[in-house]
């Protein structure tokens, strides 16, 4: 992932964080789905969806810990 991409995502704000994740939830596994039935054009996406959503996760998780 691009630095840019990490900094705009750890700026967000929490609401913003949880609609951002629930789009990529969507889209991974709409692509996962896709993917298993025909093979798809770039299957490294599924892999930088999955870590982005970690990431995702991870900053969520950090800080409700703060709170």
């Amino acid at each position: 992932m691009k630095q840019k991409n990490w900094l705009e995502i750890k700026s967000m704000s929490n609401t913003e964080l949880v609609a951002k994740l629930r789009d990529l939830e969507d889209k991974y596994y709409k692509l996962k789905f896709r993917n298993s039935t025909a093979p798809i054009k770039n299957p490294l996406e599924l892999r930088e969806l999955r870590r982005t959503i970690a990431r995702i996760k991870t900053i969520l998780a950090q800080q409700q810990k703060g709170k």
